[in-house]
C-alpha cells in the first residue's frame, strides 16, 4: 500500500496572510507579465480579488512588494520588487524543505 501526505503551508504575520501558495502564484503571474490585471486574467481571478490578496500582502510584509503605475493612455503596471522577488523565494524554498520533510516522514508510516 502507498500512502501520501497531502498539506498546504502559509506564513502569517499577525493573525494575517503573508504568503501562501495563492498569493505567491499572484506574485509570479506579476512578474510574468507586469500587470495586476493580466495576472489576474491569467489565474483566473476577477481583478478584485487580485488586488486585495495583493493589498494583504503588502500590508504583511516589511517592505513593498510591487511597485505599481497607475493606468492611463498608455495603460498601468506593475513589477515586483526586489524583496518582492526574495518573497517568492524563500516561500518556495520553504515549501519545498516542507514537502522533503514530510515525504522524509512518510518513510515512517511505511516501515511499520
Amino acid at each position: 500500500m502507498s500512502y501520501k501526505i497531502k498539506s498546504r503551508i502559509w506564513i502569517e504575520s499577525e493573525n494575517n496572510v503573508l504568503l501562501g501558495e495563492g498569493r505567491v502564484h499572484l506574485l509570479k503571474a506579476i512578474q510574468d507579465t507586469g500587470s495586476l490585471s493580466k495576472a489576474a486574467k491569467s489565474l483566473n481571478i476577477s481583478y478584485k480579488k487580485a488586488w486585495q490578496l495583493l493589498d494583504s500582502v503588502n500590508k504583511s510584509a516589511k517592505k513593498p512588494v510591487t511597485i505599481n503605475s497607475i493606468g492611463g493612455k498608455g495603460g498601468g503596471g506593475a513589477q515586483l520588487t526586489e524583496y518582492g522577488a526574495s518573497l517568492i523565494k524563500a516561500f518556495d524554498e520553504i515549501n519545498m524543505n516542507c514537502w522533503a520533510f514530510l515525504d522524509d516522514q512518510l518513510q515512517k508510516l511505511e516501515r511499520l
